[in-house]
This record gives C-alpha cells, structure tokens and sequence, in this order.
C-alpha cells in the first residue's frame, strides 16, 4: 500500500475529530482552552492516533468501527500533546522550539502550560468515559481506559520520563536504556494500538499479537528519534537537534553508536511485522507503518 496517502487520510480524519470535540475558547474558561488548543493544534504526525484506527482496522475494517475507534484515538493524541507540553517545561527539557512553533510556556508561561498539559490529560478521560465514547461496549471501554491510564501513568510514560530525568549524565547499561524508553515512549505507542484492538472487539489472541506488535515499534519509534536528534536538522526536526546530546541524556546511539543502533531499529520492525502473520490483508496499514516509523524524516 502506499503509505504516505494512508496517513494523509487518516490525518485528515483525526484532525476532523479533535477539532470537533475539543473544547471552544470561549467564556471564563477561553484563556486555559487557548492554551491548550494552542499545542494540540500545532501540528505534528499523529502516529498514536493513526495506529490506534489501524490497530482497529487490522481486527474490524466496519466504518461504524473506525467511527467508533476515532474518539480512542483522539484521546491518545489528547495525552500525547499534554506529555509534549511539559516535557517542555523550563524544569524537565528546558525546550523553546516544539512543531516549529515556539513552546506553549514561552507563549502562555510556566503555570498555564503545566494547566493546559493538565487540561488536556483529563479532558481525554472524560471522553473515554463519557457519552462521546458510549458506542463502545462497556467491557471494552473500561479495558481500554485501564490500558490507557496504565500506559501512561507512573509505570508507563510519567515513570519512563522520571527515569530519563534521574540518569541525565549517568552512566546507563542497556537494561537500564530499554526500561526508559519502553516506558516513557513505547507505552503510549503499544497502548494505542491494542486499544484499536479492544474496539473492533478483538479476542485474546489477536490482542496479544498487537500488544506485540506494539512493543517492537515502539523501540524501533525511540531508537530512530535518537538517531534523528543527531542527524537531523531543527528544521526538520520542528524541534531543536542535538538536545538530548547536550542534556546527556541515554540514548541508544551514545550506548551502541549510529550503525548499530540502526540495525537494531530494523530488527524491531522485523520482529512487529512477524507478529502480525497471523492477520490478512486488513493488517497491512500496520505492516507499512511499522517500515514508515524507521524511515520517517526521509
């Protein structure tokens, strides 16, 4: 298939989503929704939400399922954007630059930018629970609010970040490296394509083998945003190159180099498009993002 036109379409249906079930800037309220508008509208790939509809699609390809798997996925985005906003933060990466655009503290300040990432993490749970989600079973809503608070919370994205944060400048071993970033980067990634799984009603098998699926892509996304940070350009980037070098932070090529660290990124796609055998043709948007993830920035 061709990729690059998948992800134009389903970009285009995710950003119709979110605009239509994000908060208006009106009323006593329109400065903290600004702000949050602010980064959710800033741009960006919306890789999570595209592989949650994908994740869907691969199980169900029904249009009242990808409907359905929409509203999942533009929570997602929701988390991912408020996760940006304070990685962001004077006090965690000291950023100026996200998307290209100037960082949603330097334009709103420190305390509204940690309200609008706080804004927007909420505001996602209120639509997995709420009547914008009720099309979802009950039993697959909760599974997927569990899987999406689990993936994201203090053993998921929040804990890998705290760990990225702690061994700045330290000497790291792989184990150590691995368990950063399957928490603070591939959690999100997995969680997003087993929640497609869960609304198109997924069984236990099928589940299982994208939960897989995920956990590869996302060592392949982390180790491939580590190359990009000392190969690209800010400009490219939409973000500023070389940060995590100056941060010290641990990242796959200080511990293995770049070639290494880019054979090790094609193995991980290998290895999620092996869990993917058991899928037909319905799969293969998963199978085209999985190469896509290794040659984003091309």
């Amino acid at each position: 298939m061709e990729i690059k036109s998948y992800l134009n379409e389903q970009r285009q249906r995710v950003e119709h989503r979110l605009a239509t079930l994000m908060l208006a800037p009106i009323g006593a309220f329109a400065e903290h929704i600004e702000a949050m508008r602010y980064s959710l509208f800033a741009g960006g790939k919306r890789i999570r939400p595209i592989l949650c509809l994908a994740g869907a699609e691969a199980v169900d390809d029904d249009e009242a399922v990808g409907q359905r798997a929409l509203t999942v996925a533009c929570a997602l985005e929701y988390i991912h954007t408020y996760s940006l906003i304070h990685d962001d933060l004077p006090a965690m990466d000291d950023d100026d630059l996200r998307r290209g655009k100037p960082t949603n503290h330097t334009v709103f300040g420190e305390a509204a930018a940690i309200l609008a990432g706080d804004g927007l993490l909420t505001f996602a749970f209120e639509l997995l629970s709420g009547p914008a989600s009720a099309a979802i079973a009950d039993q697959a809503r909760l599974r997927i609010i569990h899987t999406i608070a689990h993936a994201a919370g203090p053993l998921g994205m929040v804990g890998g970040q705290s760990l990225d944060m702690l061994y700045e400048g330290q000497p790291v071993g792989y184990d150590e490296l691995r368990r950063i970033h399957r928490s603070k980067t591939g959690a999100l990634i997995t969680a997003s394509v087993v929640c497609g799984a869960l609304v198109a009603g997924g069984n236990d098998e099928q589940t299982a083998a994208l939960r897989t699926y995920g956990d590869h892509i996302g060592l392949a996304f982390q180790i491939v945003d580590d190359l990009l940070d000392v190969e690209a350009t800010t400009a490219q980037l939409g973000k500023p190159a070389g940060s995590d070098l100056q941060s010290e932070k641990a990242t796959y090529p200080s511990l293995f180099g770049r070639d290494t660290s880019r054979t090790m990124a094609r193995e991980a796609v290998q290895e999620a498009v092996v869990a993917l055998a058991n899928f037909d043709h319905r799969a293969d948007p998963l199978r085209s993002l999985a190469h896509y993830i290794v040659d984003r920035n091309k």
